[in-house]
């Protein structure tokens, strides 16, 4: 496995997780918990900048 293929795994289950922590926390929740849907777009950061090295 090469740099890109594995920064490429890693970013698509980080947006993965990161869709699911949002979908759990918003949806799932009896009210709006916002510690789950801060986190779920944290995953999204960190998939971004992982696809930003990737592209170097």
């Amino acid at each position: 496995m090469n740099k890109n293929n594995t920064l490429s795994i890693a970013s698509l289950l980080l947006i993965v997780l990161g869709i699911a922590m949002i979908y759990i926390g918003g949806f799932y929740a009896p009210k709006v918990m916002l510690p789950p849907i801060i986190t779920g777009v944290g995953f999204f950061i960190i998939a971004w900048v992982l696809n930003a090295l990737k592209k170097e």
